[in-house]
């Protein structure tokens, strides 16, 4: 679980638990002015409760028989009070407290394991202060158009750019569908403008929709990162890029190369696939431009453990600036 948020994030369960107190206080005036039996009611089942705790330690001829009739008289006063608000209009549960979550009662644990809707509230602060929460504003399946892509079969190519995005985009679906069983990585590659980055981020949103934790970086924003975590020990972003259950590394190849970049990218690469967290890699390289650029322990993890995704075609940033220039 990814630390650094947890003051915020309990003050969302703090600021749940504030707004439901207040409701509940006003649903109880409202039962008190309408309906004050039921309060009655509640009284004399609070009474009986008591009267259950002190008995299971007093000396009492016939305990378990006497208990049993306490219990039972509570168990008539519930059945009196929920008709009597059902019978009124209300729903039975009128006066309890309505929990946005039930696992937990709002508090983010479960004993002392956090709570699955711990890690929904921990990617909405995330993602609400990401740069992928302006991105995906726009670079979302809603917005993908498989019309810029041609029809036409390239030269050089097996088959047409439209043809080949299709089966792209069927594979990142798939993808989505399955994140928690798939321990696929992609490796987006091909001419600039081709759509790596958009349908990175569109993948980026999926995820995110459905409570997943998506990092997004360039590359030279990457390896900025890994030098603040090597030289100024920052736990809290290393357990960010590493534990993340995405990492999207855009751009590759426009970091500035050196022997710090290459050792700590193969360091955090081997990391995230040892620990089956998820990547997408998208680079304007060729495979043979990887093989050049980067270490053979690099190449190997990159060329060995992603699925590799050759985009191509015109450059659809220019045929949307083209567009809109007529």
């Amino acid at each position: 679980m990814i630390k650094g948020y947890q003051a915020e994030i309990l003050k969302i369960y703090d600021t749940l638990k504030d707004n439901e107190e207040k409701a509940l206080a006003k649903r109880r005036k409202e039962i008190e002015e309408n309906l004050p039996q039921v309060l009655d009611i509640e009284r004399q089942i609070g009474k009986l409760s008591v009267e259950v705790s002190i008995s299971a330690f007093k000396d009492i001829k016939n305990r378990d028989e006497y208990l049993d009739n306490l219990r039972e008289k509570i168990r008539d006063l519930r059945v009196q009070k929920s008709e009597l608000l059902f019978s009124h209009g209300y729903a039975i549960n009128y006066l309890d407290m309505n929990y946005k979550c039930e696992k937990c009662k709002d508090t983010g644990f479960i004993g002392n394991s956090k709570c699955s809707c711990y890690k929904q509230n921990l990617v909405k602060i995330y993602y609400k202060n990401s740069d992928l929460n302006e991105l995906t504003k726009d670079n979302n399946f809603d917005n993908f158009n498989i019309e810029y892509y041609s029809s036409r079969k390239a030269s050089n190519e097996p088959e047409s750019p439209r043809k080949t995005m299709e089966k792209i985009v069927t594979r990142s679906m798939s993808f989505i569908r399955n994140f928690d069983s798939s321990n696929e990585n992609f490796l987006f590659y091909g001419n600039s403008g081709t759509g790596k980055t958009f349908l990175s981020n569109c993948i980026a949103k999926e995820l995110l929709d459905k409570g997943y934790l998506v990092v997004y970086r360039t590359s030279e924003s990457l390896i900025q990162n890994l030098k603040t975590i090597r030289f100024n020990g920052d736990e809290l972003l290393e357990d960010l890029i590493v534990n993340c259950d995405l990492l999207i590394i855009d751009d590759l190849g426009t970091e500035q190369i050196s022997d710090f970049s290459k050792t700590e990218l193969f360091n955090l690469l081997n990391k995230k696939i040892l620990k089956n967290k998820k990547m997408i890699v998208s680079t304007n390289c060729t495979l043979e431009e990887i093989l050049q650029i980067y270490s053979e322990r690099i190449s190997s993890r990159l060329l060995g453990n992603f699925g590799l995704y050759k985009f191509f075609g015109d450059d659809i940033r220019i045929k949307k600036n083209l567009s809109k220039a007529k």
